[in-house]
């Protein structure tokens, strides 16, 4: 028995024998070419034959893991068109008079590596794409084919690392779950096998040399353990689990694909709360409507510098790519009280929760947010994009709001750069933003309300001080008062309201909040189904 601990990314169990796959990567020597126009010639070539092809993949990949999925390869198509890397293997070619092969090998080095060192996880979980993309041109100008592991029976597969185009090429069938030593919990592989329904687990320190192709193996993809060869007394626990995680899963299946509505025709729609962008597997996972709450403070957190408008641009894009025309309501950066960014150097507040938070810090600090709401105007062009503004207490933020986003429409008209303005909204969570919900409803396109800071300042309780827990109550009459006062005003208006707060996801209150007329219960993946079964009960 040997057993591994590693980093869970796509939940489910799994049991059956092991298919060891080797290392992906192709032999590239280094050769003196004569004529540099020709090679460059045979590099686009290349490209146009990997554009082709990620096509093939495209379809394929809508098969198994839906248009969401799918959307992976339209990623990889757009850095076959990106002009930093293939003016950078052009230059070389040219200035080293080398072939493609070696040109495109060492430039997807130097490219894989900058993301690979990057603060943020998910920029970093990009080196594994561009390395895909490069051995795909790689074996293109080598005329070699890219062959595709056939395991020949149902196995656990494991491997040094898998990229997106492997994964899809693998017959669905045939894989029981992936076990890889390298990988990231935001890598497009993790996010395809959510998607595909495959258990797997990355960051397994596995030792190749102790592995044999047919052995036993039980992945668990909810904590990350990976036993070969297990005892008959493990094999019996894991199967206990398989079986009974069998029957939930059929039970949440079965309410997939179902409307929202209740018995007596009452819809509403469900979406998914997220904080990144690998968790967007588990609201299509989960079917729901869209995203509810894009909280996008994970781009500016843990790291030492604010993230660029084109970093931000790039992630905004790919979720709504992968949502493939769903709503995602993104907010703004909600930074302040309990969410601090060093670099950002904000003073110390005896009191940071009704401190300089939220759009407060926003519209004090326009080099922070100029350049979110420039990114979300261009990201806009690519799907059903709305974006939420928090902590609003007064209608003049909002009129200075509406303003820069009119200021950041128009020089990005004037540098000719596509964008749309969306849907935009505002938070209630704070107790004026609720008093004066009717003046706010004529400025915006709808509501999203936030109950747990909206029950913090309403109840004057801060929500992380557990000597007053119990004074904490987001269900007090006040606090769903002010709820039904929101909805109602942003209804007399023909706007939407949604619930965005934890309170959406208390199942004893649904029945209450569509008496409201709530439109909207946004909750966590998780929750989801679980909702939905209340609604149709009703």
């Amino acid at each position: 028995m040997i057993k591994y601990l590693g980093k869970p990314v796509s939940r489910g169990i799994a049991v059956g024998p092991v298919c060891v796959l080797e290392n992906g990567d192709l032999p590239v020597k280094r050769l003196k070419i004569k004529d540099a126009e020709a090679e460059i010639l045979r590099l686009e070539a290349a490209r146009e034959q990997a554009k082709e092809q990620l096509s093939v993949l495209y379809e394929k990949a809508v098969e198994e893991a839906g248009q969401a999925g799918a959307a992976i390869f339209e990623v990889h198509r757009i850095m076959l068109d990106d002009e930093d890397l293939f003016g950078a293997m052009r230059e070389m070619i040219r200035r080293e008079m080398v072939n493609g092969e070696y040109a495109a090998a060492m430039t997807g080095d130097y490219f894989s590596e900058m993301f690979a060192g990057m603060e943020d996880a998910y920029m970093r979980a990009r080196a594994a794409d561009v390395r895909d993309v490069v051995n795909r041109l790689i074996a293109n100008l080598s005329g070699k084919q890219v062959e595709t592991a056939n395991p020949g029976e149902p196995s656990v597969l494991v491997a040094e690392d898998l990229s997106p185009s492997e994964t899809v090429r693998l017959k669905r069938e045939q894989i029981l779950a992936f076990v890889t030593v390298r990988g990231s919990v935001h890598s497009h592989t993790a996010i395809l096998a959510r998607m595909m329904g495959i258990p797997a687990v990355v960051c397994a320190p596995v030792e190749f040399a102790g592995i044999k192709n047919g052995m036993t193996a039980a992945v668990n993809g909810f904590d990350g353990t990976v036993i070969f060869d297990p005892t008959e007394e493990e094999l019996a626990v894991v199967r206990k689990k398989l079986a009974g995680e069998g029957e939930k899963s059929q039970l949440l299946k079965s309410l997939k694909g179902k409307e929202n509505v209740t018995a007596d025709g009452r819809k509403i729609d469900i979406f998914a709360n997220i904080g990144n962008v690998s968790d967007v597997a588990r609201v299509l996972e989960n079917d729901a409507g869209g995203i509810g709450l894009f909280r996008s403070e994970f781009l500016y957190l843990e790291r030492e510098t604010i993230p660029s408008e084109a970093e931000q641009f790039h992630v905004y894009r790919q979720v709504l790519q992968l949502m493939a025309g769903k709503r995602v309501i993104i907010r703004t950066v909600d930074l302040g009280a309990d969410k601090q960014a060093s670099y950002l150097k904000l003073e110390a507040e005896a009191n940071p929760a009704l401190g300089c938070r939220g759009i407060r810090l926003c519209l004090k600090r326009p080099e922070i947010f100029k350049p979110q709401l420039r990114a979300l105007l261009r990201a806009a062009v690519y799907g059903n994009l709305a974006i939420l503004y928090p902590m609003i207490t007064d209608r003049t933020e909002v009129e200075q709001v509406l303003e820069l986003v009119q200021e950041a429409a128009k020089e990005l008209e004037a540098d000719g750069v596509p964008y749309r303005i969306p849907e935009q909204g505002i938070m209630i969570e704070t107790p004026a933003s609720a008093m004066i919900s009717d003046e706010l409803a004529e400025l915006v396109d709808f509501f999203s309300i936030g109950t747990n800071d909206l029950a913090q300042y309403a109840l004057a309780a801060d929500r992380q001080n557990e000597s007053i827990g119990e004074l904490y109550d987001p269900r007090h009459r006040a606090v769903l008062a002010m709820i039904r006062m929101a909805a109602e005003n942003a209804h007399r208006f023909g706007k939407r309201v949604g619930i965005c707060g934890e309170l959406a996801s208390d199942t004893d209150l649904t029945e209450e909040f569509l008496r409201m007329g709530i439109d909207e219960l946004s909750v966590a993946p998780g929750m989801v189904l679980k909702v939905r079964k209340r609604v149709r009960e009703l």
